[in-house]
């Protein structure tokens, strides 16, 4: 079962276990209420950066949009399908009145359209109408369609017959923006009965676990006129085109049950969903971001350990300076991660994070201080060469350092389940030695020499 089926249930089960149905409309104000709060503290959220504010302004200007319905009272029902189904003249129908552009020609609706319709529960309820999803050289359209469906508070969704591929792709893609769903079979009048009623059980067929079986229905928006014979005053026969009315009592009466006891519900179920993806959204720029710094926060403390490393002439002070540049690393990086540390804590976990780092490269940490009591005994270019291969490998240690406080950092202060020596191991597999200890040996020459 999808999370938009779960949703959807769960919404059904809890209001249809209400005995008293006043209490329901009361519901859903709080409902409404609650989502208009939630919406309106992302909007006003100060801690959000600009940068990251900017590159969603389409969602905050949605969020806005949004908003506005709320504090209306709106709910919006899209109306969509494939090309020449009948979507046009099905809102005409709930409407009673042509609003909506109907022809012959393939793909007549080109931009999502909008018209108020009625009252329910206190609410003012305006239908969508949709481009088709099929529409030839209609990519821009097909995908406005997805994106008007996805911040309406219900979709009809509308076929003509037993449903193609493309169709069956487009409701499990629709069911994905958790909204609820309505499946109407139009054009019902071109079937008999058996027919007809075969017809909905293999539409209940495909749509199992999309929309309910009470969802799927037959209407004809525009059924074709009716042929009959009438005798001249002539008394010669001729056929005489009766036009009929709409039948989509079915519809009406399902859209009329949902939205009278759900609509307010719905319409705050829709905007907290598409508040809580603008939510995740902005915690995953705001992520990138902090991770883009801290990467370059620490390719400086590299710079500056392999420096200092490197241009320190006495012997093993430079692993003092070095440990020191650590401290200072970490203590940056929480604050990267709004996660301040004190000096204290940085010592506590370098020390954890150093530990763990002997363990697994013990043959590494004893060149350095090696090459630390021989940069001193050298002279010249092997001085140079000496100073740029310890330099690496301090630059080495730190990307190490900082790979793994991040690590700590990211899981809130805590090395998780896994502990630091899983951590700190896996971050040493991941990261390649050969290519840093390159890079960095080739650096530190080009500003030794410098």
């Amino acid at each position: 079962m999808n999370a938009a089926t779960s949703l959807w249930q769960r919404l059904r089960t809890r209001l249809a276990g209400r005995r008293d149905d006043a209490a329901v409309p009361a519901a859903g104000e709080t409902h409404a209420s609650q989502a208009a709060a939630s919406l309106r503290a992302l909007l006003d959220d100060a801690s959000i950066p600009a940068a990251v504010r900017s590159g969603l302004a389409g969602e905050f200007a949605r969020l806005e949009s949004m908003l506005d319905k709320l504090e209306r009272g709106e709910l919006h029902i899209a109306v969509f399908g494939r090309v020449s189904v009948g979507k046009s003249a099905l809102a005409n129908a709930l409407l009673g009145e042509d609003a909506f552009a109907v022809g012959v020609l393939h793909g007549t609706t080109r931009e999502a359209t909008q018209r108020s319709w009625r009252e329910v529960a206190g609410s003012g309820v305006h239908l969508i109408d949709t481009p088709g999803i099929d529409e030839l050289d209609g990519e821009a359209r097909e995908r406005l369609a997805f994106e008007v469906a996805a911040v309406s508070d219900l979709v009809v969704f509308v076929v003509d017959g037993d449903m193609t591929q493309r169709e069956r792709d487009a409701l499990v893609t629709l069911a994905r923006t958790e909204r609820p769903l309505l499946l109407a079979l139009n054009k019902a009048d071109r079937y008999g009965e058996d027919e007809r009623e075969r017809l909905l059980e293999r539409l209940r067929e495909h749509a199992r676990g999309l929309v309910r079986a009470d969802d799927v229905v037959a209407i004809s928006a525009q059924p074709a006129p009716l042929k009959r014979l009438r005798a001249g005053a002539d008394g010669v026969e001729q056929v005489e085109l009766v036009e009929r009315m709409p039948d989509i009592d079915a519809l009406r009466a399902r859209l009329g049950t949902v939205l009278e006891r759900e609509g307010r519900t719905l319409a705050a179920l829709n905007a907290s969903l598409f508040a809580g993806r603008v939510s995740d959204q902005v915690s995953a720029r705001i992520a990138d971001a902090r991770r883009e710094l801290a990467a370059k926060v620490i390719r400086q403390y590299c710079l500056a350990k392999a420096l200092a490393v490197a241009l320190n002439p006495i012997p093993v002070a430079d692993l003092l300076a070095a440990g020191a540049l650590d401290a200072a690393l970490v203590m940056h990086l929480g604050r990267v991660y709004g996660l301040p540390l004190t000096k204290g804590e940085a010592g506590s976990l370098i020390a954890v994070i150093s530990a763990q780092l002997a363990a697994l490269m013990g043959a590494i940490w004893g060149v350095h201080l090696a090459a630390s009591a021989l940069k001193g005994l050298s002279a010249g270019m092997s001085t140079v060469v000496t100073a740029g291969a310890q330099g690496a490998l301090a630059w080495y240690a730190t990307e190490l350092v900082g790979r793994a406080a991040e690590k700590y950092l990211l899981a809130g202060k805590s090395w998780g389940e896994q502990g630091p020596k899983r951590v700190v191991a896996d971050i040493v597999a991941s990261l390649d030695r050969d290519s840093i200890l390159r890079e960095a040996r080739e650096e530190i020459l080009k500003r030794l020499r410098a």
